[in-house]
Parts: structure tokens; sequence; C-alpha cells
């Protein structure tokens, strides 16, 4: 659902802002103004137990008396989340952003070739959080002609833009589409992230992961993300790492639910507890083999499953 920023109101002592990014416990905070302020979290929040901070947290912040330096003071909930496994093999998770409200998935169409099982990885992932995707194709200017299979997710009820920064096909189309959102912004190296943004914004500069890079130097195992405020309102989450986040703590059981054209079906089979690959009785089966589902996507659920059916069995 298409969403503006967290509203934010100030008051003497109290400021509520928008957290941007942060490292070594100090996080950048930004307010409705634009102002923005190093902070640490209060310890009383600590003792308490409170979530930790994360990337597109709404907080309220306060201004020490002695130092002028500024604190979080109070999390407020948050509306939506990605998460990734707890470091250091415990059962918990960390949340590499909150509050986004679509993730854009960038992939060409050529150099490099587009990858549909990676694509519906990041499909997955947004759907198991609850948080609408988009997919963009750019390069278009690549190919003559578009890839019969892209239909599939056409079938999916994907919002598809297919773009072209050399020829500014879609560019407009796709800034309407990030104006006044929060959008976590992923996809594969060298498919023309950062080109397009700064098509889009001419003058922004902005250099996809040049934060996230810099701030996990070494440390191949830290998914890192950095919001960044676009011109005309909105704000884009720089999540290189989106695919680390992967699918850790989706059940089986749960992963028909991620595909979005299986849903009108699910309800239908025979047995209450099918996994659509061999049951008598399946509606999902029924409507790959009427066209309704494309045979590509339903191959890339049974592989999924297959992955996430090992991952349990290895678990207990």
């Amino acid at each position: 659902m298409a969403s503006d920023a967290p509203a934010m109101t100030e008051a003497p002592g109290d400021v509520r802002g928008i957290v941007m990014n942060g490292t070594g416990g100090v996080w950048t905070v930004r307010t409705a103004g634009g102002a923005q302020h190093q902070a640490t979290m209060r310890g009383r929040l600590k003792q308490e137990g409170a979530d930790k901070i994360a990337v597109g947290d709404d907080v309220r912040l306060e201004e020490e008396e002695r130092g002028g330096s500024w604190v979080i003071a109070e999390l407020f909930p948050r509306r939506s989340r990605l998460a990734r496994r707890a470091p250091g093999g415990s059962h918990g998770e960390r949340v590499v952003v909150a509050n986004i409200d679509q993730v854009i998935v960038v992939f060409a169409l050529a150099m490099p070739e587009p990858h549909p099982r990676m694509l519906d990885r990041f499909l997955v992932i947004a759907a198991a959080n609850d948080i609408q995707a988009r997919i963009v194709f750019n390069k278009r200017e690549l190919v003559s002609e578009i890839p019969a299979w892209l239909d599939e997710y056409k079938l999916a009820g994907y919002p598809i833009h297919f773009t072209s920064v050399k020829e500014r096909i879609g560019l407009h189309a796709l800034g309407e589409a990030l104006h006044g959102r929060t959008s976590a912004l992923s996809g594969p190296s060298g498919v023309g992230k950062s080109s397009l943004l700064n098509s889009i914004y001419p003058g922004l500069n902005f250099r996809v992961g040049e934060i996230s890079e810099s701030v996990n130097k070494g440390r191949h195992t830290t998914v890192g993300a950095a919001l960044h405020p676009l011109p005309d309102g909105g704000f884009v989450v720089d999540t290189p790492g989106l695919r680390e986040i992967g699918v850790w703590n989706l059940l089986a059981s749960d992963l028909d639910d991620c595909f979005l054209e299986f849903r009108p079906f699910i309800g239908d089979c025979k047995f209450g507890d099918c996994k659509h690959a061999h049951e008598p009785g399946c509606a999902v089966r029924g409507a790959v083999a009427k066209g309704a589902i494309g045979p590509s996507r339903y191959d890339s659920y049974l592989k999924l499953l297959g992955e996430l059916e090992e991952g349990e069995k290895e678990t207990y």
C-alpha cells in the first residue's frame, strides 16, 4: 500500500525523526525540517529491552541538557520491516530496515542477463514480510523484443517497469512510483540502479551501495542499509544485501502464500496441507495446467520448497 513518510511533529525538547543510517551505536536521524542529528540510544531504553534501532525507524529525540548531544528517547511502532537472522547463530532476528512501503527489484534485460530464480527469491522475501514489490527491467535498449517469460510476472499481478537511461524510457513512470514512498531498492550489481536514480533525479549523484560498503568493509556477514531522501518527497533505502536477508524465517508450509498468483487457488485444494507438488486434487497445479500460473514460476516454487524443507530437516 502506498504511504507517505511517517508524519512528524516537533516541540521544544521533543524532536521526531527518521533514522537514516548508523554505525558503532551512533545513528543519523533526520527531522521533518531536514535537520540531521547524530544520536545514541538512551540507556533506559536498553535496560527496558527495547528493540534495537534500525534504519527507517521513526524515533523521538531529546537533547541532553549538558553538552548538547542527542539521544533516542523513544522508538515508535513499526509498520513494516525486513529482517535477517541475528549474528552468532542465535535464534533471534536483526531488523535491517523498518517502515518501508515497497521493494523495488531492479534487473537488466541484458548485460547482465536476468535470472528468473534470483528474481523470484527477491519477490518471495518481499511477500514473506508483507511488503509490496514492483519489478524494474532496465536497459530496454539492449533487446529488440521483451522475453516471453516476463508475462508470468504480469499474471502474478506485479507492477512492471521497462526502463532505459540511454533512451529515457519509463523514467517518469518509475519516478511517480517512488514519489512520497519509502522504497527499498535492490537487485544484482551492474543492472543500472544508480544510473536510473540519477537520471530520474539529476544532480542527486546517488551511488547504490556506497554507504553500506563503507560501513561493512571486510565484514561480509553484515547486511547494511542507508536511507536517502528524494528531492520531491519520499526515501530510497539502499539494501544491497537483500538477498542475504533471505527466507531464513519462512516455513515451507507458508511458501505458497508468497507466490501471489497462487493465492486465489490455495483454498480450493482437496487437502488443507497441500504442498502443490504431487497431491491429488491440487488447485494450484490445475491452474498451472490451464495457464493461470506460469510454469517457470511454478518450477521456481518447487525448487525453493525443496530448499526450505531441507533446511527444516537440518534444523530439527
